[in-house]
């Protein structure tokens, strides 16, 4: 089923052309959907948030929410406790419950960077309260359970980013839209690779982190991050590994953990992981161990693989006091080294040459991570005092986004009508569209697939797309084909749609019961009309109106049954005198048909077609002596002569000239040879009208003579009619018979 065309439309608030703060609004058929809701890394206080002022918060029905990284949640307490939003949130269980300890953490470094000179606090993005508040709104989703709020259904898939890191597929009207939000399309130590869902969406908003480069082997990756580590500390030097608190340091750890095992030489080296949330942090990957891939599920029947024998968590550290003479390891956040342990240990351990930086994930425009990547000479301290970087950085990634090849593959799966390219730097972004053209133009030529519409949205730039809003159904029990034959494109079906379980369904009326809790009833009106008329009178009314009756009689009981027996029309004076009974089960048809004959049986007993001179022709058996056969013979004639002038009135209504012999019983009409007319048989004639012109250029008048006979003592009448023109002629006869007919009395 289908419905008119409807627009769809996606308004990046954020992620448009960058990589931070994504935030994305999804309209289609009055229901608005904002997908994720993040900062921007790069920037501090509201400077970081997406542009909210593009909406009106309170119109957003649903927010859904991918994973805990803070670029895609850290703007959520502001947006649900300092706005108007008043709609649902929903993440999966482990995104809840690392984010919650995420945005303690933020929430703590605001505080910290809030502070001026004077020591006083300004305005930060949220409190303590709005973060309480905040998460007590949020409701949780497991993957492929099925929500549906309004008219949205949606259902989420692992994305395999980070621990609980879900991608959303939505149906709006029929329409499917599948949010990518981060994805990885390959297993690591901890974490299963993304699915790729089967049904085909009509729009994919994917994520463009990396565009058209490509990543190296997995091995690879972990030999250069192993041998960089190992180098700098065989040679007396402090290796910063700047993280993000809980995501990709788990990885890490489990790497170089194993590293460290394998390599005795190692064992003396410290290496420390610090951060206030370390235990937290092993405590909530020790409880979703569920969302993790196989291998950590089998580890933990025989051990904790998160607890671990070379690594040792720091709850707290004073850089200051910090006791660093020898070498180490140090995983510390924030990621991006914008603030906290990680910049101002990078602050005291840039100048020396023997040290090392290994930025390990994927680093934001505007942060000093994406700054050491491009190896400046000189850096700027917290305090924005320069000073030499004298030490190395390597960038080896392990951010868990899809290479171009992953990406490129999982579009060509999933085969969406059109793609919206977000989260993602504008040229590597154009790069990745450029090349999916290409791939999907080299497809179109191979498959006759037609190739799917490609956009890049600017921040604040809504891209609108066309669709038509369609509804499906599923046919069940009897109105289903029983095997011998299919149902047919186009085929109409008639029965009762239901929603069930966020299905809908078709079935037939009888079968309600049996598919649902629903029961059927009928409602059957009767009607008691004032009936004074003739049956027979009553019957000729009823055939001029309706083309299907049955007619019963019992006695003094008549009984008719009106299309298809759904109205019945019942007459017995000996129980009901001078009413008839009208019975139809209640429905707008039947209610219609009844209104009908109501107003039928009302006229039959007023029109004058329905006046007769005698209800019966009288038989002359009035007994008594003398004069009694005299009596009967007057009335008969005065009944025929009656009628023989209502038939010469009628004639000289319809035709130009009538000649009439009332005691001979016959009449001679005069009337237009050849009028346009069509003869559908049993003396039946429909006639069209000519116009008055055509009817005036080919005047050429017929006589018609036609002769009224009695028979069986007035009883009975026959009507023959001698013309030129036959057709004519029977027009006239039919005439004169339906006329007698109406008077009634007789049998014509």
């Amino acid at each position: 089923m289908a419905s008119s065309s409807s627009v769809m439309s996606l308004l990046p608030l954020g992620s448009g052309k960058e990589v931070g703060r994504s935030c994305h609004v999804l309209s289609y058929l009055g229901t608005n959907v904002m997908l994720d809701c993040g900062i921007h890394p790069g920037y501090e206080g509201t400077l970081g948030l997406p542009d909210f002022k593009l909406i009106d918060p309170e119109s957003v029905d649903l927010l859904l929410v991918t994973h805990f990284h803070l670029d895609h949640a850290a703007s959520l307490p502001y947006f649900t406790e300092r706005t108007d939003f008043k709609g649902r949130i929903f993440m999966t269980h482990a995104t809840k419950a690392v984010l919650h300890l995420m945005l303690r953490d933020y929430l703590r470094l605001m505080s910290m960077r809030a502070r001026n000179s004077d020591g006083e606090e300004s305005d930060q993005l949220f409190s303590e309260e709005d973060l309480a508040n905040c998460m007590k709104k949020i409701e949780l989703i497991d993957y492929h359970s099925v929500v549906q709020h309004k008219n949205v259904k949606f259902w989420a898939y692992n994305a395999g980013h980070v621990l609980g890191a879900a991608m959303f597929m939505l149906e709006i009207g029929g329409r499917h839209i599948l949010y990518t939000g981060d994805y990885s399309m390959e297993d690591d130590r901890h974490l299963a690779k993304a699915e790729i869902p089967k049904i085909k969406p009509d729009l994919l908003i994917c994520e463009s982190t990396y565009g058209i480069q490509v990543h190296q082997t997995r091995e690879e990756r972990e030999a250069i991050f192993t041998g960089t580590v190992g180098r700098i500390v065989s040679e007396g030097g402090r290796c910063l590994i700047p993280v993000f608190a809980l995501g990709r340091a788990q990885e890490l750890l489990l790497i170089l953990d194993e590293y460290w095992q394998a390599n005795p030489a190692l064992h003396t080296i410290p290496i420390w992981y610090a951060s206030k949330l370390a235990t937290k942090a092993l405590r909530v990957y020790q409880t979703y161990v569920n969302f993790m891939n196989v291998r950590i599920r089998q580890a933990m029947d025989l051990g904790n693989p998160f607890q671990f024998r070379y690594i040792k968590n720091l709850k707290s550290i004073d850089v200051d006091s910090f006791d660093d003479r020898g070498p180490s390891v140090v995983f510390a956040s924030p990621g991006m080294l914008q603030s906290g342990v990680s910049r101002k240990l990078f602050d005291r351990w840039a100048p020396d040459p023997k040290n090392g930086v290994i930025i390990a994930g994927y680093a934001v425009e505007n942060t000093m991570a994406k700054d050491l990547a491009n190896e400046p000479e000189d850096v700027l301290t917290l305090e924005g005092k320069s000073q030499p970087r004298n030490c190395s950085v390597v960038v080896v990634s392990f951010s868990a986004h899809v290479d171009y090849l992953q990406n490129r593959d999982f579009m060509l799966a999933v085969d969406p009508s059109h793609i919206i390219f977000v989260h993602g730097q504008q040229h590597e972004m154009r790069r990745l569209r450029d090349a999916m053209k290409i791939e999907f133009r080299d497809r179109a030529k191979k498959t006759k697939v037609e190739a799917p519409r490609l956009y890049m949205p600017d921040n604040g730039r809504k891209v609108m797309m066309r669709f038509t809003a369609r509804k499906e159904a599923v046919v069940m029990g009897s109105l289903a084909s029983d095997g011998t034959e299919a149902i047919r494109e186009g085929q109409e079906l008639g029965g009762v749609m239901f929603t069930q379980n966020f299905a809908t369904r078709i079935c037939a009326l009888e079968d309600l019961g049996t598919y649902t809790q629903l029961r059927v009833g009928k409602v059957t009106s009767k009607l008691h009309v004032p009936f004074v008329g003739s049956i027979s009178t009553l019957r000729l009314f009823l055939l001029e109106m309706f083309t299907s009756i049955t007619e019963s009689k019992a006695g003094s009981r008549t009984a008719f049954g009106l299309h298809n027996d759904e109205l019945s029309l019942v007459h017995d004076p000996s129980v009901s005198g001078s009413t008839l009974t009208m019975e139809w089960g209640a429905s707008p048809v039947n209610d219609m048909l009844a209104d009908a004959a109501v107003a039928l049986v009302m006229h039959a007993q007023t029109s004058k077609a329905t006046i007769r001179v005698t209800s019966k022709p009288c038989d002359g058996k009035h007994g008594g002596e003398g004069g009694g056969g005299k009596r009967a013979k007057y009335d008969e004639e005065e009944v025929r002569v009656s009628r023989m002038r209502k038939v010469e009135s009628m004639l000289k209504e319809q035709f130009q000239n009538v000649e009439a012999d009332i005691e001979g019983g016959t009449f001679k009409v005069m009337c237009l040879k050849n009028p346009a007319h069509i003869s559908n048989g049993d003396d039946d004639v429909e006639v069209n009208q000519q116009s008055e012109k055509s009817a005036e250029e080919d005047a050429e008048l017929v006589s018609c003579l036609a002769t009224v006979k009695y028979e069986e003592g007035g009883k009975r009448a026959s009507v023959k009619c001698e013309c030129e023109d036959e057709v004519q002629g029977k027009l006239v006869q039919h005439a004169i018979a339906q006329v007698l007919a109406a008077l009634g009395g007789i049998y014509v």
